[in-house]
């Protein structure tokens, strides 16, 4: 294991009160489990870690004087690495909460594991949407974007837009044939066209032959379907063969503030992509991106969709701790599905039964280098896609606790 780090935050007063006495412990321990020296190290990384830090302290104790540790590990986007923290962390270390989990590999074995235990599964930056369908879990809540969200909505939005033949240039593992195949549905039935799709392994730095092959098909539409240092590369090489210049769009499924600010708006500008939190939204998203940004270890970067994911998810799971004084997922889940609030980083929120959390998707352009104003000023708002929209109808009966 590369990498496995604590740290510690106490709130509250050090005697536990009456209604922390059904607490494991006395003490609520929330796992942010994601990829720290990889390529989702900027868009989760320890960013996530300081998110579910300003969580806690945001709780302070949730007015009951509970106490909240916050626990971290790399899972270096392998199954069996993810398996072994959380195995580790639910029968050893006591943790109550698995949160982050980037890379649908992992978040699923997770899923799986977590399925019946007392953990609870805070899925922000797991995309499959198999964990509110096939795998759908008791145990499991999922905050953000998911497969199903990412593919359909976005191809409806390019569509709307002109966008009627497509090309995919898919990372070959679940994530990215999760949004493949749900766009591709979308498009298809639709009257759209799926020109062709060239797979690439998790990491590739050479993107030459797949994205020749992309601008060889015509296709007006060239989709991204993968995430953090592939995005980056190819749309970086996407711009060495001038794609855009050409008259393709090209379309990021899953790409954020982070990856924009990396490959920087000259390479970036024109780019499509759908995210579920932008910082620079509205005052309260400012606030809390301000905040962030002025963390340990940031250094003044803006948070990313996944990282605003685990704060908003790490504080509702805290909050429905201090309602059912347990934190056990059996008690604590049902109550998570109670919520219908105003996020202040998501808007208007709500938890379905399946453990889907909806709430509104906004379809971006990134702006033109003349056209930003300010670091991290480089969305321009496209279209908003209103949460009973944006996420897949859930099936009869969601996820009951014997399933």
């Amino acid at each position: 294991m590369k990498r496995l780090g604590w740290t510690l935050v106490l709130l509250g007063s050090l005697t536990a009160s009456a209604a922390s006495a059904e607490i494991s412990d006395n003490i609520v321990r929330i796992g942010v489990l994601n990829d720290i020296s990889g390529i989702f190290q900027d868009t989760n990384g320890m960013g996530s870690v300081e998110a579910a830090r300003m969580a806690a302290e945001d709780f302070a104790g949730g007015g009951k004087n509970i106490k909240v540790e916050i626990v971290y590990a790399d899972h270096q986007n392998k199954a069996d690495v993810g398996s072994a923290i959380a195995r580790k962390w639910l029968d050893v270390d006591g943790v109550d909460a698995i949160v982050d989990v980037p890379n649908s590999a992992v978040g699923l074995t997770i899923n799986s594991l977590l399925r019946g235990t007392r953990m609870t599964f805070l899925a922000s930056s797991t995309a499959s949407s198999d964990l509110t369908g096939k795998a759908c879990s008791p145990n499991t809540i999922q905050w953000v974007n998911d497969a199903w969200a990412t593919g359909n909505t976005t191809a409806a939005a390019m569509m709307q837009r002109g966008g009627k033949d497509w090309y995919f240039v898919t990372v070959n593992y679940a994530l990215g044939q999760g949004i493949e195949a749900e766009a591709t549905s979308y498009i298809e039935k639709h009257g759209g066209k799926v020109l062709g799709s060239s797979k690439h392994p998790l990491g590739t730095s050479d993107f030459a032959s797949f994205l020749l092959q992309a601008q060889n098909s015509k296709a007006k539409v060239i989709g991204l379907a993968n995430a953090g240092g592939d995005t980056i590369n190819a749309v970086k090489q996407a711009a060495e063969f001038g794609i855009q210049e050409g008259g393709q769009t090209l379309v990021a499924f899953l790409l954020f503030i982070n990856d924009v600010h990396g490959m920087g708006l000259k390479v970036a500008q024109g780019l499509q992509l759908l995210e579920a939190f932008y910082w620079d939204m509205d005052d309260d998203t400012r606030a809390f991106a301000k905040r962030f940004a002025a963390r340990p270890g940031m250094n003044g970067k803006m948070p990313s969709g996944n990282q605003a994911g685990v704060y908003a998810s790490t504080l509702a799971y805290l909050n429905a701790v201090a309602a059912t004084a347990s934190d056990d997922a059996k008690e604590v889940v049902p109550q998570m599905k109670k919520l219908r609030d105003k996020d202040k980083l998501f808007g208007d929120v709500a938890i379905r039964q399946d453990g889907r959390v909806i709430h509104p998707l906004y379809l971006f352009e990134i702006k033109k280098p003349e056209q930003s104003k300010y670091p991290y000023d480089y969305y321009k708002l496209i279209a908003t896609i209103p949460a009973e929209q944006a996420f897949r109808p859930m099936a009869d009966g969601g996820c009951s606790l014997v399933k």
